[in-house]
């Protein structure tokens, strides 16, 4: 089974990181969840964002998840998949340079990345989008254009596959998103 990364943080959407997480680990993959300046056993607390008819998502305090795996010990090259969930978590890791060099090292060898919601902020911030079809939750639309790509417009339960890019909009779309995941692996 493939090695999978998945770099989350505070106040990631809590859905879009606990199943994702638990999926491919019930699918029998090694799934690392690491954060910047977390270890092992540390957790995070998550968000949970919910479509209740507001021109936007609301948002609720999530459950705290455990990290099990160290940041500052990853090495990209040991993992065969990356997994970026979405929430406002994005916001802010995309300002962490390691982060970045991260996710190019996956996209610049061809591995498989995942990113659903506003996951791909952190796909524009690494400027590895230019020419791709993308989703993501409808108000990153800009910034996915502004990086170069093609805004796919789906419905919230729908998934879209580009080379070794599987991006969705929302929570919703997990089964979409997942089977397009692991059919890359």
């Amino acid at each position: 089974m493939s090695k999978i990364l998945m770099i989350t943080g505070d106040f990631v959407e809590d859905y879009e990181n606990m199943v994702p997480f638990q999926a491919l680990l019930a699918m029998g993959h090694d799934v690392d969840a690491v954060c910047p300046d977390k270890n092992a056993g540390d957790s995070i607390a998550t968000s949970i964002h919910d479509f209740e008819g507001d021109q936007t998502y609301s948002e609720k305090r999530g459950h705290n998840f455990t990290l099990n795996a160290s940041f500052s010990s990853i090495n990209p090259a040991d993992y065969d998949a990356l997994y970026l969930p979405g929430g406002r978590s994005p916001e802010y890791l995309r300002l962490n340079a390691k982060v970045l060099e991260i996710i190019q090292h996956f996209a610049n060898n061809e591995k498989p990345i995942a990113s659903i919601c506003h996951g791909p902020q952190l796909l524009t911030a690494a400027g590895v989008i230019k020419g791709k079809n993308v989703s993501a939750y409808p108000a990153c639309q800009p910034e996915i254009e502004m990086a170069g790509a093609q805004y796919a417009v789906l419905s919230m339960d729908d998934a879209i596959t580009d080379g070794k890019l599987v991006t969705a909009p929302a929570w919703p779309a997990h089964p979409a998103m997942l089977k397009q995941f692991v059919a890359l692996f």
